[in-house]
């Protein structure tokens, strides 16, 4: 087939759909290219930052996060998308070495609660006992 055909085909491949859309159709891969299926790249970036990161230390660190979720939801009478923000930050929760400071900081981010923020603050600081503070994935050297 010549050039011309080949571009040809190529917009007829393009042309515009009824419903508005423009699809390409790919080719074949060049060779020596070996397409990734998209499941196993996802695997591989999910190994990646989980060699990075302690696997068991990320999921506390969720376990956390959701359980933080659902007591907002209850000290603010709200679902998640309806509450205000607010803002806990276990990082730098765990930076904080005392036990005053830990509830200050967290009664500061709780100040628009109209509920008593007393029990959920103490189980908030017994949950975080123990807990390490995420560090940025460290770029290994070659």
């Amino acid at each position: 087939m010549s050039a011309s055909g080949t571009e040809a085909n190529a917009l007829q491949q393009a042309a515009p759909q009824p419903n508005g859309r423009v699809f390409f159709q790919a080719g074949p891969p060049a060779s020596g290219v070996h397409a990734v299926p998209r499941e196993e790249s996802a695997q591989r970036r999910q190994g990646k930052v989980t060699v990075k990161y302690d696997r068991k230390e990320l999921r506390k660190r969720l376990a956390l996060e959701e359980w933080i979720v659902e007591q907002l939801s209850d000290l603010y009478d709200c679902e998640e998308e309806e509450m205000p923000e607010v803002e806990i930050d276990i990082d730098d929760l765990l930076e904080v070495t005392s036990e005053e400071e830990r509830t200050q900081k967290l009664q500061e981010s709780l100040v628009d609660c109209y509920k008593p923020t007393e029990e959920f603050v103490k189980e908030l600081l017994n949950r975080i006992k123990g807990m390490r503070k995420l560090s940025p994935p460290q770029k290994k050297s070659l």
